[in-house]
């Protein structure tokens, strides 16, 4: 600008460097802004330019730049809010026509979906994963009602409607049927009544028992109306997966040398109640694989690197000799430095991560402790070190008792006897070069691992540690978990991150609770992209049921315009699907959905699809949380 007639007008030639701190705008909302300015430099006294200096610089139209101008100074106001927090503005009355026009609605849902509103003991009520998304759109239809009104009208908790358009409730199993009825032979018209009330049924099974036996009072049991649903093929109770063979594959695994070759360590609760006060101590152990002896025990208020030290001692004191090696878990605590120099010269072995039975000596001394101690309760009202010197009396009394005990599968000999029997110097260097050999295997595992994982991984890691406040001080547990993708770890860390949010994340938790929640997302990513190369396969194979599936998209698209209505009608469809293949392709759908619009748009286009699937109760937890997982994935890609 440069001065004129006590006047400053703009000028179109301005340095370099003063033009490249411009900030990028148009020349008309550059215009509208100097103009909007000019009355309130005029005010302050301060030099200002001209209006018309203004337009003819920049090259725009007076009329659009006034225009804008207007719209710019009713923006103003509702830029800057006072501090505090706001204040709530008074709800807008609804008109009696609007709410009784939300109640008809609801009604006329409730009529045709009979059973998605189920009464239970105790006056509260249950809803269908249908009703809970109808009661979401028609609450989204009549933005004019408040929320509190709308819960009035359709007469559900103010709190469980609220949970509802945050899409995070949590889940409730429902409460079994303790109506009593006799079993009798089921009749024809029965049977046929019973079919007929299932077809028409939109609600849960036991609601649907209660419905019977009482409202057509046909008197079957529970058990009897599975088996009929069941036999007519409409209906099949879901079963649970039984328990997975590892732990007898797993058995015999652990490495063994002689006695005092190696001890393992482990803590674990141990609660003596005085009076009515309970407390807890932490027991730590040593045990001796290779005889099954218990040589040194420690109780202390917490699990730390000093109870390990004591159980030690303990231990070297009851044999008369210290370890070769002494195998601990991956806590942080077990290994500091303090630790490794008090247990000298024993070496401090670390236990292999997702290997539990490194530590099933100790576990299993822990089982025959709990069932061989007795309730550790005082009746009289003593001081705290009371409880610790008498649970540290039973332990010693255990322990001796154990180790004295006769064992049928060592020939009668004992674990004391065991532990007695003196190593040759062929074994003992054996195990030394074993144990040491170990370490270096496991030194060199980390330092390859470490070289060839992703730096910003590392990197991402190192900055959730400190926020989170988990100490590795190690870096073995930092490596453990950079070795899966960054999709994977950032997943894991914002889980972790919001369940301490929530207040959920459970007490005490450290490193190896991030690696186990890191691990299960690495696996589910890895069953997705597996369930997308079997969708392209059977694509190719021309899959009738795939063809289909694309048929019905393409019918939804052609019914439903509005984004927000193929997104309803494609999570609906992707958490009642029966295939786990069909449900990712109405997941992809869905976001596809959400990527086809413009950038600002996708946010509240995923809270709804967020939302409509957190409604969903007749899928579990997880998967719900897994297919909310997916869709972000998809529309947001970390790389």
């Amino acid at each position: 600008m440069d001065r004129t007639g006590g006047k400053y007008h703009l000028t179109t030639h301005q340095p370099a460097s003063a033009v490249s701190t411009v900030p990028p705008l148009s020349p008309l909302v550059t215009a509208a802004t100097l103009l909007v300015a000019i009355p309130l430099l005029e005010s302050l006294g301060m030099p200002h330019p001209s209006r018309t200096a203004v337009v003819d610089a920049l090259d725009v139209s007076r009329s659009q730049a006034y225009a804008l101008r207007e719209r710019i100074e009713g923006l103003l106001p509702t830029v800057q809010r006072p501090p505090g927090r706001p204040v709530e503005e008074p709800p807008v009355e609804a008109s009696a026509s609007d709410s009784s026009a939300l109640g008809r609605e609801a009604l006329a849902f409730v009529y045709e979906h009979p059973g998605s509103v189920t009464a239970v003991e105790g006056g509260r009520r249950t809803y269908t994963d249908a009703f809970r998304c109808f009661v979401l759109a028609l609450v989204a239809e009549h933005r004019e009602l408040s929320v509190p009104v709308c819960a009035d009208t359709l007469q559900i908790p103010v709190g469980t409607l609220r949970d509802w358009l945050e899409g995070g409730v949590a889940e409730a199993a429902p409460q079994e049927n303790a109506a009593a009825v006799s079993r009798r032979d089921p009749t024809e018209p029965q049977v046929a009544t019973l079919l007929d009330q299932w077809s028409r049924w939109k609600g849960g099974f036991t609601a649907f028992c209660r419905h019977v036996q009482h409202d057509w009072r046909i008197p079957f049991k529970r058990t009897l109306i599975a088996e009929i649903l069941a036999v007519h093929g409409v209906r099949f109770a879901k079963r649970r997966s039984g328990r997975s063979p590892d732990e007898d594959a797993l058995r015999g695994q652990f490495q063994t040398f002689f006695p005092n070759a190696q001890w393992v360590g482990d803590g674990s609760p141990i609660t003596v109640q005085v009076a009515s006060e309970p407390f807890t101590f932490n027991v730590e152990l040593m045990v001796d694989p290779c005889s099954g002896a218990v040589t040194g025990a420690s109780v202390r208020d917490n699990e730390d690197g000093e109870a390990v030290v004591e159980a030690f001692r303990d231990g070297v004191v009851t044999t008369g000799a210290a370890p070769l090696a002494v195998l601990l878990d991956n806590k942080p605590s077990n290994h500091t430095d303090a630790v490794v120099e008090a247990l000298d010269p024993a070496t401090v072995v670390p236990a292999t991560l997702g290997r539990p039975q490194n530590k099933a000596h100790v576990e299993g001394a822990f089982g025959l402790f709990q069932q061989v101690a007795p309730v550790l309760a005082l009746v009289a009202l003593t001081p705290k070190a009371l409880a610790r010197q008498l649970l540290e009396s039973v332990v010693t009394t255990w322990a001796r008792t154990l180790n004295h005990r006769p064992r049928a599968a060592r020939d009668g000999r004992s674990r004391v006897e065991l532990h007695r029997e003196s190593a040759t110097p062929e074994q003992i260097a054996a195990a030394e070069a074993a144990l040491a050999e170990r370490l270096d295997r496991q030194r060199r595992a980390r330092e390859t691992l470490a070289a060839r994982q992703d730096p910003q991984v590392r990197a991402l890691l190192s900055a959730a540690f400190g926020r989170l406040g988990f100490v590795d001080p190690t870096g073995n547990l930092l490596t453990g978990v950079a070795r899966y993708p960054i999709d994977a770890v950032v997943e894991g860390i914002a889980i972790v991150e919001g369940k301490r949010r929530a207040g959920t994340l459970p007490d005490g938790v450290d490193v190896r609770y991030l690696l186990g929640v890191t691990r299960n997302v690495a696996e589910e990513r890895e069953g997705w992209e597996i369930s997308l190369a079997l969708w392209d396969e059977r694509r190719r194979a021309r899959d009738a049921a795939l063809h289909a599936a694309e048929r019905e998209r393409d019918q939804l698209d052609d019914l439903r315009d509005a984004p927000e209505d193929r997104l309803q009608a494609y999570v609906d469809r992707a958490l009642r699907a029966p295939r786990r293949i069909d449900r990712f392709f109405w997941l992809i759908a869905s976001a596809d959905v959400i990527d086809a619009e413009e950038p600002e748009a996708r946010e509240p286009l995923f809270r709804l699809t967020a939302r409509r699937i957190s409604a969903t109760f007749a899928v579990p937890h997880r998967e719900r949380l897994a297919a909310i997982r997916f869709v972000a994935a998809r529309v947001l890609p970390i790389a």
